[in-house]
């Protein structure tokens, strides 16, 4: 059996390490390396080293980290499978990974066979996300979400949309929009109700499901 390859990218050694112990004990898998940024993982594909079936890459590292690292990769690996692995969980680290083309999102927390699932799923279906993507997510792939709902905003309303697909804070795109931050909080109460979406990151996930605009 041919298995899948990974590369673990973080820069907490003994986290790393413990990770390669896990995946070791799965039949179906094995690891070509663990390096420490994004730097090193540039420099791995300039070896002409194995390309991975997946990487498992942590957000928050020194010299280049998960957002920079994708960002790359984005550029010059596009076809390159991305599995975020963190203890970062707020909704912009989350927005910038997802905007990037991570295929997956997990918390370093997650149970062992969650874990292996999510491998499993992002290497074979293209995609994995937990907790509040995976809600997200779900609502689309039920059926809501549909192109009929973003028919229903305001050219105003739209413009939001737009925004809060950015990096821009909600303070951020009150300014840009020349309104006040109650304004652009009735905006998005509005928003997320018309769109059926409970969070900023279910927004970004609508409008790239629905390819509205580049996220």
């Amino acid at each position: 059996m041919k298995k899948k390859t990974i590369v673990i990218v973080d820069d907490h050694l003994l986290f790393a390490q413990s990770l390669e112990s896990l995946i070791s004990k799965l039949e179906e898998y094995e690891v070509l390396a663990i390096l420490k940024n994004g730097k090193e993982l540039t420099q791995y594909y300039k070896h002409k080293r194995k390309v991975p079936d997946l990487i498992l890459l942590d957000v928050k590292m020194p010299v280049m980290d998960g957002v920079q690292t994708m960002q790359w990769l984005k550029e010059h690996r596009s076809e390159q499978k991305v599995l975020a692995l963190t203890m970062e969980d707020d909704e912009d680290t989350i927005i910038k990974m997802i905007r990037a083309g991570a295929k997956g999102y997990l918390l370093k927390d997650i149970h062992p066979e969650n874990f292996e699932f999510a491998m499993k799923m992002v290497i074979e279906q293209g995609f994995y996300y937990s907790g509040k993507i995976e809600n997200a997510l779900r609502h689309f792939e039920e059926g809501g979400g549909s192109v009929e709902f973003h028919e229903r905003l305001t050219d105003k309303e739209r413009g939001f949309l737009k925004l809060a697909c950015s990096e821009l804070t909600y303070k951020d795109i009150a300014g840009e929009m020349g309104l006040s931050p109650k304004t652009i909080e009735n905006y998005r109460e509005t928003v997320f109700r018309k769109l059926e979406v409970k969070t900023r990151v279910g927004l970004v996930i609508y409008c790239m499901k629905n390819k509205l605009f580049k996220v």
